[in-house]
């Protein structure tokens, strides 16, 4: 309807509640896969500064190359990397104007529990690091700095995204969610994009099954507490900018080199990509002096809107877990007296703090409860307190810059879906940040619900595909919150506890220990149980260097399937036929890995079809169906029931495909992923 009393009702495929990296970017693979409206509400009237999440794990990096933005990743870490050769130089002595040779970016860095990992003890001759690609070079990217990435990306794939605005309700139901939105005084309206007949585009709500979310409340007492990493101090810092993400100007960087005929920016934008659905560019209003409300019509709703999420709370998502014991903080500050504390990770009588690796920044852990006040901005006196008290050294806190508290509250989501309405990042999982796993977890959220998503809203979602995405990520959330309660557990401070810290010291101090504990924290150890006897299936798609000169991560570029035919077989192109419209076919060799033939990739990059030279060569024999692989060592997802896509109990019967045949498990993963072939 028009716009009544300052009432409007507008038509999105999808609203995105929460603009930070997981909600951008879920945004971003939505408009990818040819998603029409996109809007993103966001609370906060800029990205936020506050000191959070300062690195991303293998799966992130290699997610975002195949996005094309491995460059701009390249360059804010160099920027990090200046500020930690900033902070050796001071450690040494040397002062904040010494200079130092340049230092390459190190293969990893890590802790476990504050227990620091040696790279001379990290065997990179493990197998699970091998054919990551360049992606594995990049690490130390801060979450404000991927934020603007994705931001720049998002404004250029036609994502309308609306600041100093958040969900404050909706009412679901099975052929979708009609979203209430509650403007803030400063905010822009949006411009009305509809034709002329006001009708709005012509949206997908179908009634696929998807019914409106649970109407009872089951969370359990304290199940509302913010997660680790949003816990903001609106206001706090000064007006100089001390970010510590390294973000550059405004200006953009484009890489002097394309790496694709499709891509030439550095963020991954290329130019077939800016609108996948032609429409034009949205644009807002000018900025308003009064608060406002807004309803919107949209076929979904995703809360990425942190550990407090009221997108969870409204659709009544269990949300059970175990309770914190901890405060942390961590800040980026001036202090005096710093050369009293030891730089890394130290643990004491009375805690655990860190210092470093940046100038300023401290991390300090008391096992007092959770702090009583949550909401107040962190002092100077909080901080300096807290680090006296755990590190022992007299320091002052001259000025607070950037500042967070933290707990160890460690819940989830039961489900990640409820009808039209999904969870995805803190709002479907928070725990303590011990590890760097949060912001890598969302934004392995985001890749994955994605594509699935953009099916479901263009109307060629084979059934269960959207259920997947619990399956999938479900057990991926369950295992981190184990890794960090773990960590919890060895650094309590009583007696049990560091008789325990000594034994896993002993073993971290052993190569098979090290290389472990880097498999779990880099995460490339995870693993979807998906059906196929194949090593490769449900893993992350080697970055196979292929004999055109490109790698397989910049075939992905445009958030598509991938078939590589690397035999050069017309019978497994063939299986293809139908699919133009969803899944590319290059037909290319690897001479790296002669023994492939051929390799289906899911636009998230997971592989869900692998053939080797070791039959026939007719893909009707290559692969038996129905043979999960190994529970990889992030759990295993399970069945979804019979016609699940996940499932490895599937009745596919007879082959649906030209040339296909009972059992053939390429033609079988084909239609479990991508729906039916479109055959003319």
């Amino acid at each position: 309807m028009d716009s009544v009393m300052g009432n409007t009702e507008t038509e999105y495929d999808v609203v995105v509640s929460g603009a930070g990296p997981v909600g951008l970017l879920l945004a971003c693979e939505l408009r990818l896969g040819g998603t029409g409206r996109v809007l993103v509400v966001e609370r906060l009237p800029e990205v936020d500064e506050t000191i959070k999440a300062g690195a991303v794990n293998t799966p992130t990096a290699v997610a975002l190359d195949r996005r094309g933005m491995l460059p701009a990743l390249a360059e804010v870490q160099e920027q990090a990397l200046s500020r930690f050769r900033t902070f050796l130089r001071e450690q040494a002595g040397g002062g904040a104007g010494a200079q130092a040779a340049p230092a390459p970016p190190p293969r990893f860095a890590g802790h476990f529990a504050g227990i620091m990992l040696s790279a001379g003890l990290f065997d990179e001759s493990d197998p699970a690091f091998a054919d990551v690609g360049p992606a594995a070079k990049v690490g130390l990217v801060p979450q404000a700095a991927l934020e603007r990435l994705l931001a720049k990306r998002a404004a250029r794939l036609g994502v309308e995204l609306r600041r100093n605005a958040e969900v404050t309700g909706f009412e679901a139901s099975t052929d979708g969610v009609t979203v209430h939105i509650e403007h803030a005084a400063g905010s822009a309206p949006a411009a009305d994009h509809r034709g002329p007949d006001r009708s709005g585009p012509q949206t997908d709500h179908r009634t696929d099954g998807a019914g409106a979310g649970p109407q009872t409340d089951h969370r359990t007492d304290g199940a509302g507490a913010g997660p680790q990493t949003d816990h903001r101090t609106d206001g706090a810092g000064s007006a100089t900018d001390h970010r510590t993400d390294g973000a550059g100007s405004a200006t953009d960087h484009r890489a002097g080199e394309s790496r694709s005929e499709t891509d030439h920016r550095t963020d991954g934008v290329g130019p077939e990509a800016v609108d996948p659905t032609n429409r034009p560019r949205p644009e807002t209003g000018h900025p308003t002096d009064t608060p406002r409300s807004e309803t919107v019509r949209a076929g979904w709703l995703v809360g990425c809107d942190g550990g407090r999420s009221t997108v969870r709370k409204l659709a009544g998502f269990e949300f059970d877990g175990t309770p914190p014991e901890i405060t942390g903080h961590q800040a980026i500050v001036d202090m005096t007296g710093a050369e009293g504390l030891k730089s890394g990770w130290n643990t004491t009588e009375t805690g655990t703090y860190a210092h470093g690796p940046v100038p300023g920044r401290i991390l300090t852990v008391e096992f007092d409860g959770p702090p009583a006040d949550r909401e107040t901005p962190v002092t100077a006196e909080e901080l300096q307190t807290s680090l006296r008290h755990v590190s022992g050294a007299d320091v002052t806190v001259t000025k607070v810059h950037s500042a967070t508290r933290f707990t160890d509250n460690a819940r989830q989501a039961a489900s990640y879906r409820a009808g039209r309405v999904l969870l995805a990042g803190d709002a479907a999982h928070v725990h303590s940040p011990f590890g760097g796993q949060g912001l890598n977890l969302g934004i392995g959220d985001a890749m994955n619900l994605g594509w699935k998503l953009a099916a479901a809203v263009r109307g060629d979602a084979p059934e269960g595909l959207l259920d997947s995405y619990t399956a999938e990520r479900h057990p991926i959330g369950a295992w981190v919150l184990d890794w960090t309660r773990a960590q919890i557990a060895l650094m309590r401070p009583d007696p049990h506890a560091r008789a325990l810290r000594k034994v896993v010291t002993d073993l971290v101090e052993t190569v098979t220990g090290t290389t472990y504990l880097v498999r779990q924290i880099s995460g490339v150890q995870q693993r979807y149980d998906l059906p196929g006897g194949h090593p490769l299936v449900g893993r992350s798609a080697p970055d196979l260097e292929l004999a055109d000169g490109g790698r397989l991560a910049d075939r992905l570029h445009g958030g598509r399937g991938l078939l590589l035919d690397l035999a050069d077989d017309p019978k497994l192109r063939a299986r293809a036929e139908g699919y133009g419209d969803r899944v590319d076919v290059v037909t290319t060799g690897c001479p790296a890995r002669p023994e492939l033939t051929g390799l289906l990739v899911r636009p998230d990059g997971i592989t869900a079809w692998a053939a080797d030279g070791t039959s026939s060569g007719d893909p009707a024999h290559l692969e038996p169906t129905g043979q999960p692989g190994p529970t990889g060592p992030t759990g295993s997802t399970g069945s979804t029931g019979p016609t699940g896509p996940t499932g490895s109990t599937r009745s596919t019967g007879a082959a649906r495909h030209p040339g296909g045949e009972p059992g053939d498990a390429l033609a079988d993963a084909l239609e479990r992923w991508f729906g039916s072939p479109v055959l003319r």
